[in-house]
C-alpha cells in the first residue's frame, strides 16, 4: 500500500458521486440486490472507488444471495476492520486503509471451505477492473 489519501469533505464531494459519498465518506448503505456487482462474476480486480486500491479479487467473489457483492478475503493486508454497535447491533466494519473509506461490514456465515467470512460490499464502494485478456 502506499501513502493514505486524505481529503477534505469537500474534496471527497467533488471526487466521489453523491451516493459514492453517501456511502464512502458516511457509511451508508445501499440497497439490497440494487448493487452493479452483486451478481457479478467476470475475471478480474475490485478496487476501491475512493482511492483505486485494489481490495478484493473475482477469485473470491462468491455467490451468497444477500443481495451485495460478497467476497470470502480481501486481496491484501488493505482492509481495516471496526466494531460496529449502530442499529442496536454489533457488527464489524471494514474500511479501506488506505483512504478510510466505509465498504461494508464482514460476517461469519461465508464459505467454511474458504475460512468462513463473507466480505458484505457496496457495489458502489468498488470499481471492477477486468483482466485483460493479453
Amino acid at each position: 500500500m502506499t501513502d493514505k489519501v486524505t481529503l477534505s469533505k469537500e474534496e471527497w464531494k467533488k471526487k466521489l458521486s453523491l451516493e459514492q459519498f453517501r456511502i464512502l465518506r458516511e457509511k451508508g448503505t445501499e440497497r439490497a440486490f440494487t448493487g452493479e456487482y452483486w451478481n457479478h462474476f467476470e475475471t478480474g480486480k475490485y478496487k476501491c472507488s475512493g482511492c483505486g486500491e485494489v481490495l478484493f479479487t473475482s477469485k473470491d467473489k462468491f455467490t451468497s444471495d444477500c443481495g451485495w457483492p460478497s467476497f470470502s478475503a480481501p486481496a491484501d493486508d488493505i482492509i481495516e476492520e471496526k466494531q460496529d454497535l449502530s442499529y442496536g447491533m454489533i457488527r464489524t466494519e471494514v474500511l479501506c486503509k488506505k483512504c478510510g473509506g466505509h465498504l461494508g461490514h464482514v460476517f461469519n456465515d461465508g464459505p467454511r471451505d474458504k475460512g468462513g467470512l463473507r466480505y458484505c460490499i457496496n457495489s458502489l464502494s468498488l470499481k471492477f477492473e477486468k483482466k485483460s485478456d493479453l
